[in-house]
């Protein structure tokens, strides 16, 4: 009797033990739920002003696995305004940062790479962020300290460059479908180019019985002599600037554009450019190569016309009409340049008003920026994740081609707004199953395009001068010549006008010096 009542005290106890573990393990984990959530809430929000270079809104917090990653790792709370490059983006930027709600970090897209805004003292020096030690992805895989030192403005450090693609891809491409059924060679001269133009706008190469096509079209946004005009190269002008015989050219103020506008003037008066490219609007010729009015266009990405780019000119083209073909051609044959090689461009930047007031959300952004830079970031933000979008055997990636694994990689290809896909520059060599022949032809035509040695240093305007007030004249005297004058006779006087009235004498022979110096001549 003893034994039994001993029993179910046991029992009872063994019960109430259980009881209160479950009760204090709910309390546990309310407990760690509302400590989980207080911790969310104490978590630095950083506000990025970015350009999305894919064009597409990014995918909803909830499913976008990059922002989860970075927001997990670096325990932040991410705000990304990922605005689409164009017209619009430099007023939105700049809009807030006038309003007093200048966000953490911002990538800076006017014309002049920030210098306006600089002389404000709009931008935070940069000293206590960048540097080695700071930011060690940045300066192993991307940028030397000599090229940062080159790329400041107004002897103050306050931007540094976007991680940048060092090769070129700056190349005409053609309709070859179109070619093929007119019977005509791809050109290799600027005189069969014109004759594929006049090919292209009265002959039907389309075949849809009507004179709706035309050879060559570009954007002028309204306001400027588009540099994509196979005119300038003509004449021998390259794009943007190059030295030649120790003389700095500029490409559009050079004395020759009066010689670029009257070859421009002879194709327009045979209506063999596209009526409506001044007033096109950043990527609106594009378009309409895609819908099939146009069979000339410029790329200067590398994927710009791959079968395995979903947003290329081929891919999109291919829905409007299946057999169309875009290839890249140079106009002016094997070993003309169509430009030089590229410099440091973009600028990021952060904001003196928000760095004053929250210089660690700095410090954790410039965190995050280097680990963009660094491999774990690269390969996220431009392949996903390993064992779900692509494969790993030491340095090389094997992307997977699934149409699932494709599409969530391009959900959040804006992510790669730091970085470009140049997995080279970290020893990577990535294979993509999706290329075709096609895009295996583009890979060996582009690397094999000549290009012109660039200027080897960043072009520092002169402090206190506006050069977008330079080349906003310039820009209004080739216009003036185009549409009023009809005619590049007067170019001299206009040039003249231009170089002693705006600066322009004092501006370039400050490039040049700049280039000189850099180069160690005289």
């Amino acid at each position: 009797m003893q034994a039994k009542r001993l029993s179910i005290g046991v029992g009872a106890l063994v019960m109430a033990a259980a009881l209160i573990m479950l009760i204090f393990s709910d309390r546990l984990s309310s407990n760690a739920k509302r400590s989980e959530t207080e911790t969310d809430s104490e978590r630095p929000e950083l506000t990025w002003f970015t350009y999305n270079p894919a064009g597409t809104p990014l995918p909803p917090p909830e499913t976008d696995v990059v922002r989860k990653a970075i927001e997990a790792k670096f325990r932040v709370r991410l705000n990304l305004i990922a605005w689409p490059p164009g017209r619009d983006y430099q007023t939105q930027y700049v809009g807030l940062l006038m309003a007093n709600n200048a966000p953490d970090f911002g990538i800076d897209l006017s014309p002049d790479g920030g210098s306006s805004l600089i002389l404000e003292g709009v931008y935070a020096d940069l000293t206590p962020f960048v540097s080695p030690a700071t930011m060690p992805n940045y300066f192993k895989y991307w940028m030397t300290e000599q090229e940062l030192r080159q790329y400041q403005i107004h002897n103050r450090f306050v931007r540094a460059p976007v991680p940048y693609d060092r090769n070129v891809y700056r190349s005409y491409y053609i309709r070859k479908d179109w070619l093929d059924r007119l019977g005509l060679p791809v050109p290799e001269s600027y005189e069969q180019y014109v004759e594929t133009l006049r090919a292209f706008t009265f002959r039907d190469p389309d075949g849809n019985g009507r004179q709706d096509t035309y050879g060559f079209t570009t954007s002028g946004n309204g306001r400027q002599l588009s540099d994509e005009w196979p005119e300038f190269v003509k004449n021998g002008l390259l794009y943007p600037a190059y030295m030649e015989n120790n003389r700095l050219i500029d490409m559009k103020s050079d004395p020759r554009v009066g010689l670029v506008v009257d070859d421009i003037l002879r194709v327009m008066k045979e209506g063999l450019a596209d009526p409506d490219w001044f007033l096109n609007q950043d990527n609106e010729h594009i378009e309409k190569a895609v819908r099939g009015k146009a069979g000339i266009v410029m790329g200067t990405t590398r994927r710009f016309a791959f079968d395995s780019n979903p947003s290329s000119v081929q891919a999109r083209g291919k829905e409007a009409d299946s057999s169309a073909n875009w290839i890249p051609f140079n106009p002016f044959g094997a070993n003309r340049p169509l430009g030089t090689f590229t410099e440091a461009g973009l600028p990021f930047m952060f904001p003196k008003a928000a760095a004053d007031r929250h210089p660690e959300n700095v410090k954790k952004t410039i965190e995050i920026l280097d680990w963009l830079c660094g491999e774990e970031g690269f390969l996220l933000t431009h392949y996903g994740l390993e064992g779900k979008h692509y494969t790993r055997s030491g340095n090389i990636v094997t992307l997977l081609p699934s149409s699932n694994a494709m599409t969530e990689r391009d959900a959040w290809s804006g992510w790669s707004f730091f970085t470009p896909d140049s997995p080279s520059q970290l020893g990577l060599t990535v294979i993509d199953p999706r290329m075709t022949d096609h895009d295996k032809a583009i890979d060996d035509f582009l690397a094999r395009l000549p290009v012109k040695e660039k200027l080897g240093t960043f072009l520092i305007p002169p402090q206190e001068i506006d050069v977008a007030i330079f080349r906003a004249k310039l820009d209004e005297m080739h216009i003036k010549m185009l549409y009023s004058d009809k005619s590049g006779a007067r170019w001299p006087e206009y040039r003249e006008e231009a170089l002693a009235d705006y600066y322009g004498d004092w501006i370039l022979q400050y490039y040049e010096n700049q280039v000189r110096t850099a180069r160690g001549t005289k």
